[in-house]
């Protein structure tokens, strides 16, 4: 009988500090220190270096080990994709470790190739849901604070002492804009930029 090939992937990104809580559950899964993968990159999809690597190792007598759904990746279509790709194209398994339903080495059988494939595509759709949900209250947050005021981004610069001299005598048509602009120590861009803001406020 041919031995199982075992491999894991850890996937972090840059912001995050959980690598070796992953890394620790898979090694209490068996897996050898080294056949596990990582990338520190985004979840949004799968152009990462260390799983492209990894998947061209992947044939039927390999498993496949991840400690959640999420670390594998975090865009509904493109997940379901991938375990299509690992479970028929490669005929390999894949063990998910929080959740034991996913486990495709269960149930060798139709019903078992079923459940694993609705509860990754219940699982997948719940994660993509919760990040467009969570991007949403942040617009929506951004949105209101903008109405109270709340400024973002680099503080506005204030203006020059002479320019409401400077820009009496634009409007007037006294000097050209860039002549306003040298006399007010900004590029064009700016000074009609703040130009427009001012003229508001008058």
């Amino acid at each position: 009988m041919t031995q199982q090939k075992i491999y894991g992937y850890i996937r972090v990104s840059t912001r995050e500090q959980n690598e070796e809580r992953q890394r620790i559950a898979l090694l209490e899964m068996g897996v050898p220190k080294s056949q596990i993968y990582m990338d520190k990159l985004s979840g949004k999809d799968f152009e990462r270096p260390q799983y492209k690597k990894l998947l061209r190792k992947l044939d039927g007598e390999s498993v496949l080990y991840v400690k959640s759904i999420d670390r594998l990746g975090r865009n509904y279509v493109d997940l379901n994709e991938q375990w299509r790709v690992i479970t028929k194209e490669k005929g390999a398994d894949i063990v998910v470790i929080d959740m034991p339903l996913l486990d495709t080495r269960r149930e060798k059988n139709l019903m078992g190739t079923f459940i694993s494939d609705i509860v990754l595509a219940l699982l997948s759709y719940v994660a993509e849901s919760e990040r467009h949900n969570i991007k949403q209250r942040q617009e929506e947050g951004i949105r209101a604070a903008k109405k109270r005021g709340v400024q973002f981004g680099r503080p506005t610069k204030p203006l020059p002492e002479n320019f409401a001299e400077v820009y009496e005598k634009w409007s007037s048509g006294e000097v050209v804009g860039k002549q306003a602009a040298v006399l007010c120590n900004m590029p064009m861009s700016t000074f009609y930029k703040r130009a427009s803001e001012y003229k508001r406020e008058l």
